[in-house]
């Protein structure tokens, strides 16, 4: 017989840890996005900190919005510094986004200010909410009728 024991703390601490990790260490987490939709288009916000702005690419290649951004490796010219600790990560970090088709990606602009990289993507007209008209019946028309 073996004697186990339930300790829904222990469950909570092991689901946060896992949460943690999968923020840290996974694909979003060297750049976390947000995305907003508003009447006439949506943005997205990458933060990229610490990002050259001539590092970063975005592109758009068969309704995918792709953003590369690179950080370079900073190497001090004194041979008697020795890194401690180091977590912020150097080279290219790539995060792709599948565009709607109503989305116009032929028309998509960026802009980078404060670490923050600013994805600018119109709504195409045919896909904008718009109001229909509805039309009253002549009360003349339906009497002669």
């Amino acid at each position: 017989m073996y004697l186990t024991t339930f300790d829904p703390f222990a469950r909570d601490l092991q689901r946060q840890f896992d949460r943690l990790a999968r923020t840290s260490f996974g694909p979003s987490a060297a750049m976390p996005m947000d995305a907003v939709r508003r009447e006439g288009d949506v943005e997205l916000r990458f933060d990229v900190p610490g990002i050259d702005p001539d590092s970063i690419e975005v592109t758009v290649d068969r309704g995918v919005l792709s953003v590369s951004v690179t950080r370079t490796d900073e190497r001090s010219e004194n041979e008697n510094e020795k890194f401690v600790v180091r977590e912020r990560r150097t080279g290219t970090v790539t995060r792709r986004v599948r565009l709607s088709e109503n989305l116009n990606a032929e028309a998509v602009e960026a802009d980078y200010r404060n670490g923050v990289l600013q994805v600018r993507i119109p709504v195409l007209e045919q896909a904008k909410p718009r109001k229909i008209e509805v039309r009253q019946a002549d009360a003349q028309a339906e009497l002669v009728s």
